[in-house]
């Protein structure tokens, strides 16, 4: 995370690109003006990269293997690979199409993980043949890598994955930990362990172990406790073995984000010394590291532009209809409980705006009364031509879009500012067009059921 350049910068380099992208005419009012952008803090980014190789660097060996690979899921945007890959990062990707994504950024394949419940016995093919990591889910997928390996000599690593069922966090879906979650070997069923010890035994070419336990709402002591479980199964296995069959151990990711705050915390430095309390044989250059950072590296750093469009009273409350909704942060729509935004409030003009906080709804376009960013929330009072910005949104918001009502992909754009105060925008995706949605909704094929 940005630890070494402060919240204060980065809020004020949020603040000039919002301006910028008004004055250059990203977004804005009028006809013909975009009502929606994303922008991506290109420094901000480069600063997490550097935190986590940082952190991990600081407590380890000199010479310890280790791949920090982006979890492909969070932002699966080529540029944004290309980015992280030039600061050093590899890539963790859960299907085809993320490790097509991958390939494109350059990103090679001795530096990708493959993680998925479902891999289909071509994606382990392709993988094995490309020398790619490979954690297997389940018993039936070691399996099928029975058969691929004694079929074809392969250079890449492989290993199983294990839930070590030590409870959720606070958001259900997405705690990976539970004792009925659906990733991996369930550590604590019965005869579970014993299997996987003699599955090692049996397999010399199982190599690494890994596990995931956390996410947003999972607290660093459980996200720490599951990794000293998976340190201590790899002592097991190597134990009986009698030797050190198990090298590498994939700890996954997870580090929540502070979304009511410009706040990085957790850091990973914090996140570093708790794996060291909770297993310092994990630093002792015994073992090589992967780990499967995805928000953590990229929520702080993207913003959402939308324009005020109209803004009414409806039951004596004021509500703000804005071009940012349900398409570009689906979670927070559908759980607001557990995903909540900041909202900001900015002038037409792209300056924070100030005023007697109203307490108002904000609304998004699309067509169902639940699309609501946040209610009831004290804001200075908009009014059309206004803007709203959704900080904390570089992660799993407006990267991975939700196609309701075919409303379109909005543009994102990186930018970076220089010293004299100067922004500069890169376009990373753009808007997508109306012939592009008409095209995936099977416009070429349109009497095909006649």
């Amino acid at each position: 995370m940005a630890a070494d350049m402060g919240t204060t910068g980065a809020a004020a380099r949020r603040d000039l690109a919002v301006r910028a992208a008004v004055e250059q005419g990203l977004v804005g009012g009028g006809d013909g003006g975009d009502p929606l952008v994303c922008l991506l803090d290109v420094a901000g980014i480069r600063a997490s990269a550097a935190a986590l190789t940082a952190a991990f660097a600081a407590a380890l060996p000199p010479g310890t293997p280790v791949l920090h690979a982006f979890a492909v899921k969070a932002a699966p945007l080529v540029p944004v690979l290309r980015l992280l890959a030039d600061a050093g990062l590899g890539c963790e990707v859960a299907s085809p199409g993320e490790l097509a994504l991958a390939r494109a950024a350059g990103v090679p394949p001795e530096r990708t993980v493959l993680d998925s419940p479902a891999k289909t016995p071509a994606e382990l093919r392709e993988a094995l043949s490309r020398g790619i990591a490979v954690n297997a889910d389940n018993r039936q997928e070691l399996e099928r890598l029975d058969a691929l390996v004694a079929s074809a000599p392969t250079g890449s690593p492989l290993g199983m994955r294990v839930n070590t069922q030590l409870g959720a966090g606070t958001i259900r879906s997405t705690s990976t930990a539970m004792s009925t979650s659906k990733f991996g070997v369930a550590l604590r069923d019965e005869g579970a362990r014993e299997w996987l010890v003699r599955a090692y035994v049996q397999r010399p070419w199982l190599t690494r172990l890994h596990t995931h336990s956390g996410s947003q709402g999972v607290a660093l002591e459980l996200i720490a406790d599951g990794v000293r479980e998976l340190y201590g199964l790899a002592e097991e296995i190597n134990e009986a073995v009698g030797r050190r069959q198990v090298d590498t151990l994939d700890i996954g990711g997870g580090l929540p984000v502070d979304f009511a705050s410009d706040a990085d915390a957790p850091t990973y430095a914090e996140y570093v010394a708790a794996l060291q309390a909770a297993a310092p044989g994990l630093f002792s250059g015994r073992y090589g590291l992967v780990t499967e950072f995805g928000r953590s590296l990229l929520a702080k750093h993207g913003v959402v532009v939308a324009r005020v469009e109209y803004t009414k009273t409806s039951g004596g409350r004021p509500i703000v209809l804005t071009h940012a909704g349900v398409q570009i942060a689906t979670r927070t729509v559908y759980a607001p409980a557990f995903w909540p935004l900041r909202v900001l409030a900015y002038d037409a003009k792209g300056s924070p705006k100030a005023g007697v906080p109203v307490a108002q709804d904000i609304a998004g376009p699309a067509c169902f009364s639940g699309d609501l960013l946040a209610e009831n929330r004290p804001l200075p009072e908009l009014v059309p031509g206004d803007l709203i910005v959704l900080p904390d949104t570089g992660a799993y918001f407006f990267t991975a879009h939700y196609g309701y009502n075919s409303l379109p992909r909005p543009a994102i754009h990186g930018f970076t500012v220089s010293p004299a105060a100067e922004v500069r925008f890169a376009l990373a995706r753009p808007a997508q067009s109306p012939a592009s949605l008409v095209e995936e909704a099977g416009g070429p094929f349109r009497d095909a059921l006649l």
